[in-house]
């Protein structure tokens, strides 16, 4: 069960915005030294990549002459896509070492151009090319790479494949992938493999590595040796909602809803596959349900979830994931404890995100709410990528996953869900 300093408090949100996960982690003082201070996160600003804060003044000048050009793959409806409010942030100049020059949308200037969606998308694309000079094409063969350039793909996880290999093919200087990159570990093995063979770095945008209750809580456990932390993180499903839950995320929860903490696990902790030594479920905490969604079919999935990891090397992480767990929208909570006690507390929404998310929703109530709960974390991470591309380092940016780590994430999730569904079942 709980630790009793988990209270009853901080598992419920008094916030609107839907989300879920918490874990425990605790290892002996040496090792819990050692893997925090190396905590990428942790060695530098909050929002801005070393190469970007040395250049404050980068000139926003299109084929690479000071900035990284961008190709938006996958845009979606305006104010709600994900791809659509990465291609605002950059359009807006938020991004100082960025320029927006091509969105690649397939579907809105394709065979869905007269859907209500549709028209309001070539509408706002017209707006965009008058004013800033971005291209707007249905297929990257009517691209052509210009100086260094990054490819962010945000489009359906399914085409994610086949986008990367043109991207790279078309001579992209890195790839952007938001999570979880591919629908499966074999298919993101060999864009991996695919990518390696060309020498292009393929960055993942796992915003929860560069948020900022993360980090405080990574620097606190990392001057507290023997310490132990506990991420709550709760959705604010109702149990009639559940059905239709499971069936519009049929990959599960931990493909899912868990798919950040479980990379943050692999990024900071080391928590692989191959380095698991055992499993312990929650029973008392933990459900798994076998649902009818609304098309008729069956769904298996849990609603929540708790249990315990241990590692070859002695890390013990718990988490415990609960897609009912808020009445109001759902929080994420940051907890690291001494001997038991809680010394350390670190939440978002805090309360000037709180303010900022209610005022910006009520000025723009057809956005979608969790932009604004994420905004500055997408900021960072396309910060931290157009940067690197610029600086021609090798590798992957501070703070930033790379594919490898979506691949660990996503092979520690398909292990996990079939032995903790048989161990509940005990």
């Amino acid at each position: 069960a709980i630790s009793s300093w988990v209270t009853p408090a901080m598992l419920r949100s008094t916030f609107v915005i839907p989300l879920l996960v918490t874990f425990v982690y605790s290892h002996s003082d040496g090792k819990q030294q050692s893997s925090l201070a190396r905590s990428r996160v942790l060695s530098q600003s909050p929002s801005r990549h070393p190469h970007v804060e040395a250049h404050p003044d980068l000139p926003r000048l299109r084929g690479g002459s000071g900035t990284c050009d961008v190709w938006l793959i996958g845009c979606g409806v305006p104010k709600r896509g994900m791809g659509w409010y990465h291609a605002k942030q950059m359009l807006d100049g938020d991004i100082e070492s960025a320029t927006l020059t091509a969105v690649v949308e397939p579907w809105f200037l394709g065979k869905g151009a007269d859907s209500p969606p549709g028209q309001v998308f070539a509408e706002w694309a017209k707006e965009m090319e008058a004013a800033h000079g971005t291209t707007f094409c249905t297929s990257l063969d009517e691209l052509e790479v210009k100086g260094p350039t990054l490819a962010l793909i945000s489009g359906r996880t399914a085409d994610n494949p086949r986008l990367l290999k043109e991207a790279i093919d078309k001579g992209c200087s890195a790839v952007y992938l938001e999570k979880p990159g591919a629908p499966t570990v074999g298919e993101l093995e060999e864009m991996r493999d695919y990518a390696k063979k060309k020498g292009v770095a393929v960055y993942m945008g796992y915003n929860k590595n560069v948020t900022p209750y993360v980090r405080k809580a990574l620097e606190f456990a990392r001057k507290n040796p023997g310490s132990t932390t506990t991420y709550v993180h709760n959705n604010a499903y109702t149990e009639e909602q559940l059905p239709e839950c499971f069936e519009r995320n049929a990959e599960g929860m931990l493909k899912n809803m868990a798919i950040h903490e479980l990379a943050l696990l692999a990024t900071y902790w080391g928590v692989t596959v191959s380095n698991i030594a055992s499993v312990t479920a929650d029973a008392e905490f933990s459900r798994c349900l076998t649902l009818t969604g609304p098309s008729g079919k069956e769904f298996t999935d849990f609603s929540k979830v708790g249990f315990t990891v241990e590692t070859k090397d002695g890390n013990k992480i718990t988490l415990y994931i609960d897609r009912c767990g808020s009445t109001s929208g759902g929080n994420s909570v940051a907890v690291v404890s001494i001997d038991g006690a809680e010394a350390f507390r670190a939440e978002t929404p805090d309360d000037d995100l709180k303010k900022f998310c209610a005022a910006a929703a009520k000025a723009d109530p057809e956005m979608m709410p969790y932009f604004f709960l994420q905004s500055e974390d997408y900021k960072t991470l396309k910060s931290l990528s157009t940067g690197h591309v610029l600086s021609g380092s090798p590798g992957t940016p501070e703070g930033m996953a790379n594919i490898d780590i979506a691949i660990d994430a996503l092979q520690v999730a398909e292990y996990l869900t079939p032995y903790l569904q048989a161990a509940l079942k005990k």
